[in-house]
Order: C-alpha cells, then structure tokens, then sequence
C-alpha cells in the first residue's frame, strides 16, 4: 500500500512538472528503482504512465496551442519518426546497456534541470529581438533537433521538455507559454509513439499495476499543472527532482 501511494503521489508530481517545466520523468523513474524495479521494466512502464499527464495537459494548455497549430504540423513528423528510432534502440540494445546508460542520463537529465531556469530565461529575452520569420537553415535545424529530442524521448526522456523549450526558443519567435504548449504536444506524442512500440513488441517488459498508478497520478497532475503552473515555484520542483534524482544515482552506483 505503501508503495502503491507512493507511486501514484510521484505520478502526480511528475505530471505537474512535466506540463510546467519538463523533466517529470526524474521523478518517477528514481522513484521505480528506489522500490527494485529493473531499470528497463521502470522506464517501459514510466513511459506508458506518463502518456495520460501529457494528454491531461495539452488539454490545459489548449488556448496556447490555436495560433501554433501550423507549427506544430511541421514539427510532429520529425518527433515521430525519432521516437521510433529511440523506442527501437531501447528495445534492440542489450539490456545491460540501458543499465550501463541509466547514470548517464539521469545525470544529464539533472543538468538540464539546473540550467533549465537559464535557458528559459534567455528564451523569454529572445523574444524581444524576433521579427517573425524562420529562414530555411533554421527550419531545418529545427526539424533536426526536434529529430534528436525524439529519439533521446523515446530511448528515456527524462528532461526533453527543457530541452525542447530551450531549441525552440533559440530558434522560433514566440512566447514562453506558447512554446510549453508546443513542448507538451511533441513530448506527449514522442511518450504515445514509443509507448504503442512497447506494447507491441515488448509487453512483457511492462509492469501494468506501475502504468496504471502513475497514469492515474500524471492524469491529475498534468490537469492541475497546467491550470495552476504559473502560481508553482520552479525552484522548490527542480530541488525535489534533484534529490529524488541524486539519491538514484547512488543507488544505482553504489548498490547495483
């Protein structure tokens, strides 16, 4: 029961942040390992659980999305076709590869986390210097990076939302809350595309009792994000995601 609540508090958790500031998956994977789930099995049902926050806050963050749609028909090929590739990396690559890899990205997910506050910051500033036009190399390097992002999303995830925030803010013209809206979609669809491969091909890799806990705590969490994101402090959400994340690393490095 115990462990059950917990799960759910961190689906919850993790749903608001995802929708706020993208790295809700530094809470919940650490949370799995911490109770001895397989790093594979945590990250497989992590993704499927996290689908519902990402549905429940795009629909918060609706009003943002209308002038964005042209955008975001650009861009959603791109996030596709590099979940996909990551999904498939995940599943084709050794298990111990993942376990070799998991440090790493929870570790860089951390990083993100800590200069998140800077890349939003410059992307707010960029605004003030937009004109409005996109030329032909940027949408390129765009389509590209979004590309990247969705390959790193499908194989793990944690923190894309920052790094998606901080590529479009370099790069389009728009406001901070309009780009999370952008962000929500793609990181949402790279979540969908990877969690429909893991049911195909690998279901016995997913643990339903941790899709189900976590679905329903990031549903709630990425309504409530999205409703009340802006009232949140950042600063207290990226130091509890340090913790969780720091105490993870030493599990898995001191431990395993």
């Amino acid at each position: 029961m115990i462990e059950a609540i917990a799960l759910c508090a961190a689906g919850v958790w993790a749903g608001a942040i995802n929708v706020i500031v993208g790295s809700g998956t530094l809470v919940t994977f650490p949370t799995l390992l911490l109770f001895g789930y397989p790093p594979l099995t945590a990250n497989i049902s992590n993704n499927l659980g996290m689908v519902a926050g990402g549905i429940s806050g795009v629909y918060g963050y609706r009003r943002e999305l209308r002038p964005n749609r042209a955008v975001l028909i650009r861009l959603a090929p791109a996030s596709i076709a590099g979940a996909l590739v990551g999904a498939a990396l995940l599943l084709v690559l050794p298990d111990e590869s993942f376990k070799a890899i998991v440090p790493v990205l929870i570790a860089l997910g951390l990083v993100m986390v800590i200069v998140g506050p800077a890349v939003q910051r410059r992307t707010a500033a960029a605004q003030h210097d937009a004109d409005g036009s996109l030329g032909t190399v940027k949408q390129i390097v765009l389509a590209g990076g979004i590309f990247i992002l969705g390959i790193y999303g499908g194989y793990f995830g944690a923190a894309q939302g920052i790094l998606l925030v901080g590529l479009m803010g370099l790069l389009l013209h728009d406001g901070i809350q309009r780009l999370t809206a952008i962000k929500n979609v793609l990181a949402t669809m790279v979540n969908s595309v990877a969690a429909i491969l893991f049911v195909i091909v690998a279901a016995d890799r997913i643990d339903w009792s941790v899709v189900g806990l976590i679905s329903a705590g990031s549903f709630v969490g990425g309504y409530f994000g999205a409703r009340f994101g802006r009232r949140l402090s950042p600063t207290v959400l990226r130091a509890c995601i340090l913790v969780i994340g720091t105490l993870a690393l030493i599990r898995i490095l001191v431990f395993d």
